[in-house]
């Protein structure tokens, strides 16, 4: 029996949720599977991937075929990195305490690497908050510089209003007093 390892999708229209099964290569790709070994959500950034470590590599290790995608996917989880390191265990390269230590360095690094990313990420997010903000503020300062300016035009139309008033009254109490 040719077995593979592949997505099987799940989810709605334009939100395409897969779950990363072995299945048989004849059966078609939603239908029946023989176990099911993690999931894959595309649609986080970065993607969402939960799978059982163990079971994943048991699979590789008897010979399942996977697709490009659940490659690249196992790549990045470490299965095939595992498989090399017992590889080595095999062989007597190295024991399995060595074997394990080189897979967790490796895991660690690529922690270290994926929260640089998301700091990055989330600093970027912060600069760009803080630029908007500020042109915001400076959009508001210039308003409120024309709205001042109104304002005290209005104020000197009223005030040169009430001064011609003034001036009127002044001009008819003197034209009454003579």
């Amino acid at each position: 029996m040719a077995t593979k390892i592949r997505l099987q999708r799940g989810g709605r229209k334009g939100y395409a949720f897969y779950s990363i099964v072995i299945a048989d290569a004849r059966a078609p790709r939603d239908g029946r599977f023989t176990e099911k070994i993690g999931t894959y959500n595309p649609n986080t950034n970065p993607a969402t991937v939960d799978l059982n470590f163990e079971r994943a590599l048991y699979w590789v290790n008897v010979g399942a075929q996977p697709t490009d995608t659940v490659r690249n996917i196992l790549s990045r989880e470490g299965v095939y990195l595992m498989k090399h390191l017992q590889g080595g265990v095999k062989k007597g390269a190295f024991d399995e305490a060595t074997c394990q230590k080189k897979f967790d360095a490796w895991k660690a690094d690529k922690q270290n690497g994926l929260n640089k990313v998301r700091e990055a990420e989330a600093k970027a997010k912060r600069e760009a908050a803080a630029k908007e903000l500020e042109q915001e503020k400076q959009i508001n300062a210039e308003q409120a510089k024309k709205v001042a300016e109104k304002k005290a035009a209005e104020a000197a139309a009223k005030a040169e209003a009430e001064a011609a008033k003034a001036a009127e009254a002044q001009a008819a109490e003197q034209t009454a007093a003579e």
